[in-house]
């Protein structure tokens, strides 16, 4: 089998060879990687292609399965560890050919299998597949383990008749590692690059999801979200993502931070794509007993709120705390808020989430920010230990206790420039029955929703909230870290509550998205608003790998 057919990056190698890309890479100041890197490269014939148009070429026949599944190998090929390099796909499936030409000849006999019937997905390596892809959260304490069930994202995905494409490269453990950690770097893949400028961070810890779908290296990604882990990379990346309402999409089968903020959604190119992978995902599930809610709450199909008018007579309400932190991020957002009303949108501003002032409002978000904190740490060390108990049958990594010492015996492979210190931090806390624990959860809930969002909708009567996803992406610091300026997604992701992110503009060539929040299950309304904005805006650009902007 080809390299073009067939890419699978191993755990130790690929590791070993993404240390020694991202050290020894010569800067390119300014000049187009499109025009240095990879010049010989074809243009690629499914750019932005869309769910619809895949279903198109294969109704006509144009397309098959696997000629859709060989084009993007190609391009992973190409871009991943080769040209510029994104280190977005920690590997493929190995089953993918198998797996598509069974989909042709469904087709031939029996038509199509579901609304993604034929269509490769990325899936963040923190979803269990049971197949011969292995599931890692990035880490090389996970390496080799394979699941012996599919989560509940990963079933319904093949029954949609999707190809699991591969395995998407992330923020280890979804960036609960290090308190100084770079986004997007794993132990397993090395850092991931941002396709606009490859110097610049992807942000996370839906890294590769973000990146991959932005770089056209997939058709859709999979990404999760404890805060801001779909909604940040989707900003960074050009892209839409959709955070839903916490229950909405099962986490059985999802190695876990927290069960009352984690939550799975789509990362696609458009609000319509994302729409459709909704309805596929939405579903209750045995493993996670709060999905039982999307029995009542849930959609099979989210498309009939695709309207392209309907931002107009929608209260939306600008929370302006979120802006001030870098101007060409105001730009974006005021004139968002200005094709907001052009087609009839009706604009409260401003709108303060949190009690009473401007003081008062900063109170509650450090208060709210250190709640959260602490709910994560004791939540994450019951979630992981209960998940860890499974592996450890494969492996030597049976608790969050084995994992730290994994960790300090390999440091020069996985801590080689950051730490564990929310390992160690989590590692300290005890039962979830203990009273900083409920206190925390408390006052968490207190602030988000009763206190936060539910308040703050009721006084203006909001249809949504909208602010800026976050700012522009960042110079990757693997020294220092992260530097997020802006974000807006603490709210809706510790009230549990659906957050979109979709495409507004750009900041010296560098995208900027704007969020879409509201009530718990208001995805309905959120993709009525999304659409509509994106329709007015058509803000995506398509990446050209430029090297730097110094």
């Amino acid at each position: 089998m080809s390299r073009r057919e067939f890419l699978r990056v191993s755990s130790a190698g690929g590791a070993a060879i993404v240390g020694a890309s991202v050290a020894c890479r010569p800067a390119l100041s300014g000049v187009s990687a499109s025009s240095q890197l990879f010049s010989g490269m074809d243009a690629f014939p499914l750019e932005e292609t869309t769910i619809s148009t895949l279903r198109q070429g294969l109704s006509s026949g144009e397309l098959t399965a696997r000629s859709i599944l060989e084009a993007y190998l190609t391009r992973i090929d190409q871009l991943n560890l080769s040209g510029p390099e994104l280190h977005a796909v920690l590997e493929t499936n190995p089953d993918a050919f198998d797996i598509a030409e069974k989909l042709d000849r469904e087709q031939q006999y029996s038509g199509f299998r579901g609304p993604l019937h034929g269509v490769p997905i990325l899936l963040k390596d923190n979803l269990d597949t049971a197949d011969r892809m292995t599931t890692t959260a990035g880490s090389l304490a996970l390496s080799g383990w394979v699941p012996p069930l599919d989560s509940e994202v990963a079933r319904r995905l093949r029954l949609a008749g999707a190809v699991l494409l591969g395995k998407a490269n992330l923020s280890e453990w979804a960036n609960f590692r290090s308190t100084r950690s770079s986004s997007g770097w794993s132990g397993r893949g090395g850092q991931c690059r941002n396709p606009y400028v490859l110097d610049r961070n992807p942000c996370g810890s839906s890294s590769g999801s973000g990146a991959g779908v932005s770089a056209n290296l997939t058709a859709l990604a999979i990404g999760t979200e404890t805060d801001g882990s779909i909604v940040c990379p989707s900003s960074a990346n050009g892209v839409v993502g959709i955070k839903p309402t916490v229950g909405l999409v099962s986490r059985g089968g999802v190695i876990p931070i927290s069960h009352t903020q984690d939550t799975v959604g789509p990362m696609t190119r458009t609000v319509a794509d994302a729409a459709i992978v909704l309805g596929v995902l939405v579903g209750a599930d045995s493993r996670d007993p709060v999905s039982v809610a999307s029995e009542t709450h849930g959609l099979a199909d989210y498309t009939s709120f695709l309207d392209r008018d309907g931002l107009r007579g929608r209260r939306l309400g600008v929370a302006r705390q979120f802006l001030g932190f870098h101007d060409g991020v105001d730009s974006v957002i005021e004139s968002s808020v200005a094709a907001i009303r052009s087609v009839g949108g009706i604009v409260v501003d401003p709108v303060v989430l949190g009690s009473g002032g401007r003081r008062v409002e900063q109170r509650d978000r450090m208060g709210l920010s250190a709640a959260e904190t602490e709910v994560l740490l004791y939540e994450f060390k019951a979630g992981l230990n209960a998940y860890l108990a499974r592996v450890s049958l494969d492996s030597e990594v049976g608790s969050l206790a084995d994992l730290i010492e994994f960790n300090i015996s390999r440091a020069f492979d996985e801590m080689p420039y950051f730490g564990q210190e929310r390992l160690l931090a989590a590692e300290a806390k005890g039962p979830l029955s203990e009273p900083a624990y409920l206190a925390a959860l408390a006052t968490a809930r207190r602030l988000s929703q009763i206190e936060g969002l539910d308040r703050t909708m009721d006084e203006h009567q909001l249809d949504a909230i909208i602010a800026p996803s976050g700012g522009p992406a960042w110079v990757t610091d693997l020294v220092n870290g992260d530097h997020f300026g802006g974000s807006s997604s603490g709210y809706p992701a510790v009230a549990g509550y659906p957050n979109i992110s979709v495409p507004a503009g750009e900041v010296h060539g560098l995208p900027v998205g704007i969020s879409f929040f509201g009530r718990a299950w208001s995805e309905p309304m959120l993709i009525r608003l999304a659409y509509s904005f994106e329709q007015t805006t058509q803000a995506r650009r398509v990446p050209r790998f430029i090297a730097t902007l110094s």
